[in-house]
């Protein structure tokens, strides 16, 4: 076990990959649920909402953990301030060539949608990005790509006390508990007290100057992950009991699912009301126990396609809400049905991701730094002379 804590986790870039992926079949439903969504569909409709009422909750948690455990990997491989610099280039030099290049469609066909502008791209673009605020939605924005800006606070939030904690370590009492059946219940007792605090104080907007609900929660994982990251004794206790995890997440999925079908029924901030709402905190948890269970026994070890999804995923995310949206307005008007329209919008998603991935991004030295890609390695010289 100690050396599944010092070397690759090839299990954790599996987990991101799935949570990554689910997270693009989760806005295609977007564009089909009745939630509010820049476009929907004419076919939008409650059929899918129990389903991802139950993804909805673990989906954006379960990456946070994930990414807190990749940043102390690599910051115990790093001086702090290239770190730092690093990353900020890295998730920097996306973020803004979508903000102003990938995201600017989305927001288009929402307005366009609204009546709020007419059928004019670059007369819209211009207004996109002058600032003025001559619209509803805030411009220049970066919707679904929230999730980096986000990552990367808290990363450099974090840089200061690395070296306090590397001086301190563990806490032998802490890493009993961890070790013991409290590890699918008491990090999630953290995020009960928020769901009741800060969560009810501030609703989560995705507007960084005004979420600090959404900070102190996505924050708070991101934290537990950089915590458990190299824990043996997390990981030891997860080995255990992922099983047991795993079926609390299924019994609180089945009681959530029945709960919220009945929703509107429940005295407003009454007891029931209030257990659920406790209750939908530990499924959180006791899934992503589950998924690192799971993935610690059975994922833990390299292959190509998992090499290949490690970089394309990246750039999937990047893409996939834009490509839905375009699929989703481009099949609307033809009325093809519910179900073939759904399948289309969902291969027109990924296909566009694997081919602008697979024969333009990653090819062309530019596009790279743009979708979050490492500069393409150049061949030595003996290499070259023997190609």
């Amino acid at each position: 076990m100690e050396q599944s804590i010092t070397s690759r986790r090839y299990d954790l870039d599996w987990l991101r990959v799935v949570a990554f992926g689910l997270l693009i079949f989760y806005h295609v439903g977007m564009y089909y649920v009745t939630w509010g969504w820049h476009v929907k569909s004419p076919y939008s409709g409650s059929f899918l909402e129990p389903a991802m009422m139950l993804l909805n909750p673990w989906r954006l948690s379960l990456l946070f953990v994930i990414s807190g455990v990749a940043v102390k990997f690599a910051l115990d491989k790093a001086v702090a301030g290239q770190f730092a610099w690093a990353r900020t280039k890295r998730l920097m030099v996306p973020f803004l060539f979508g903000a102003f290049v990938i995201v600017p469609p989305q927001t288009y066909f929402e307005l366009l949608h609204s009546g709020q502008i007419a059928p004019d791209y670059w007369s819209f673009y211009k207004g996109y990005v002058d600032l003025e605020q001559r619209w509803d939605t805030f411009t220049p924005t970066y919707n679904h790509l929230w999730y980096v800006l986000y990552v990367l606070i808290y990363t450099l939030l974090l840089l200061p006390f690395v070296g306090i904690s590397r001086r301190i370590g563990p806490l032998p009492v802490m890493q009993k508990l961890l070790a013991s059946p409290l590890v699918i219940f008491m990090p999630a007792l953290l995020f009960v007290l928020l769901r009741f605090t800060s969560d009810a104080a501030w609703p989560e907007t995705h507007d960084i100057r005004n979420d600090w609900g959404a900070h102190m929660r996505y924050g708070g994982y991101f934290l537990v992950g950089v915590m458990i990251a190299k824990s043996g004794a997390f990981w030891r206790g997860i080995a255990q009991y992922w099983r047991f995890s795993g079926l609390l997440a299924v019994v609180s999925a089945i009681i959530l699912s029945m709960t919220w079908a009945n929703w509107t029924s429940l005295e407003a901030n009454g007891l029931a009301m209030q257990a659920a709402r406790t209750l939908r905190i530990f499924y959180i948890w006791w899934v992503i126990c589950a998924l690192f269970g799971f993935g610690q026994t059975h994922l833990n070890k390299p292959s190509k396609s998992l090499g290949y999804l490690t970089e394309a995923v990246f750039p999937y995310y990047i893409l996939h809400q834009t490509l839905t949206i375009l699929a989703g307005v481009f099949l609307a008007p033809y009325l093809i049905g519910a179900v073939p329209e759904f399948l289309a919008v969902t291969v027109l998603t990924l296909g566009g991701c694997v081919l602008l991935h697979e024969y333009l991004i990653k090819r062309v030295p530019l596009l790279r730094p743009l979708f979050g890609l490492k500069p393409k390695p150049l061949l030595s010289k003996s290499v070259a002379a023997n190609a």
